[in-house]
């Protein structure tokens, strides 16, 4: 029966940039918990090796390479999930682009519509779907994590296009989490932080990444902020407010 195959007790992710980096170490910490979870991302051979490093595991994991800059991509990607798992409980919006750290003068329009349409239009098109499923299933409801970063709050010099996109997507957290209330759907954020890079270059040197702050809360009037050190499922509902 389509749907049953692979299904646990803890739930279904999706996973965006799940072939590498925080993607790939959030899905593999959700397969050892004990979910089912279902990554995207552009690079096929990524997204296998994510699958490899699960191991015994591999058999509740689903690769779907997807462009989540593309809405027949996207609606694909829930599809295939559907079609495997049944629904979907989480999804982490973790995808996103880096493009050089330049002045505002010499930023190429080629790199801020990348930076536009992974991070910002990407993020809001794999939302959207799970909005589109929870709503709709039963139990209804799940839960949307997207990657912030502290630049939509303290934006760092020459990275116009980056700080942009990082705001925009605060504005669709807090969107997300008063719109999804009437269908128990939650939506938070993580802003991750790291080390100023020692080239000057957009990605930050390898190192453990630091959850900054947390969007949480009923209403972006009634929201606390809060350090934050876990993003898995809140046994308290939708309700939380903490």
């Amino acid at each position: 029966m389509p749907g049953e195959r692979g299904r646990t007790e803890r739930g279904v992710a999706v996973v965006t940039g799940g072939g590498s980096g925080l993607g790939r170490a959030a899905a593999l910490a959700l397969l050892s918990d004990g979910w089912s979870v279902a990554i995207a991302g552009r690079r096929e051979e990524a997204l296998k090796e994510t699958v490899s490093q699960a191991g015994e595991d591999g058999h509740r994991m689903l690769a779907v390479p997807t462009d989540i800059g593309r809405p027949q991509e996207v609606t694909a990607l829930f599809a295939a999930v559907r079609e495997r798992f049944g629904r979907v409980d989480l999804l982490f919006n973790n995808a996103g682009a880096a493009v050089p750290r330049v002045p505002v003068a010499d930023v190429r329009f080629e790199d801020w519509t990348r930076i536009m349409d992974t991070t910002v239009t990407g993020t809001f098109l794999c939302a959207q779907e799970a909005f589109r499923v929870m709503r709709e299933q039963s139990p209804r409801g799940g839960r949307i994590i997207n990657n912030g970063a502290p630049s939509a709050h303290a934006p760092r010099p020459n990275a116009v296009a980056y700080t942009t996109a990082k705001h925009a997507v605060l504005g669709l957290t807090k969107s997300l989490s008063l719109d999804g209330r009437e269908y128990d759907i939650a939506c938070g954020q993580i802003d991750v932080g790291n080390v100023e890079p020692a080239d000057g270059g957009a990605q930050p040197p390898p190192g453990r990444p630091t959850v900054v702050r947390r969007w949480s809360g009923r209403s972006p009037w009634s929201a606390s902020w809060r350090r934050c050190s876990s993003w898995r499922r809140c046994p308290r509902g939708p309700t939380c407010s903490t």
